[in-house]
């Protein structure tokens, strides 16, 4: 059994510049938790497989194509490979999330 805690797991450095911390990285998928505080965004990019995104607390709001949804806790937000996403928290409480990718990318996400 593997065991993961987000509170413990390192920070990875993004150009996003937010608290993103890997928990899960296998070839069949990647899991990252991101913490979003108030006023943060992330940058519009472009992931080369599908994404969903798993909100644990806060509202954030969630940018697919020309799309864009503030979410709460418990909802699950769908963005397929290779269309312009990013995620940004208009609220005055931090948010908290889960991304998870399948399956792993080979490739890098192309920043916008």
């Amino acid at each position: 059994m593997i065991h993961t805690n987000y509170k413990i797991a390192n920070p990875k450095k993004n150009p996003h510049k937010i608290d993103a911390r890997l928990l899960y990285n296998n070839d069949t998928a990647q899991v990252l938790h991101l913490t979003i505080k108030s006023g943060e965004s992330l940058k519009p990019h472009i992931t080369p497989v599908d994404v969903f995104f798993y909100i644990l607390e806060g509202n954030p709001t969630i940018h697919v194509g020309e799309e864009e949804l503030q979410v709460s806790k418990d909802e699950l937000i769908e963005s397929p490979a290779d269309i312009m996403h990013y995620i940004s928290n208009k609220s005055d409480k931090p948010a908290r999330l889960l991304v998870v990718k399948a399956p792993k990318p080979t490739k890098k996400s192309k920043l916008l």
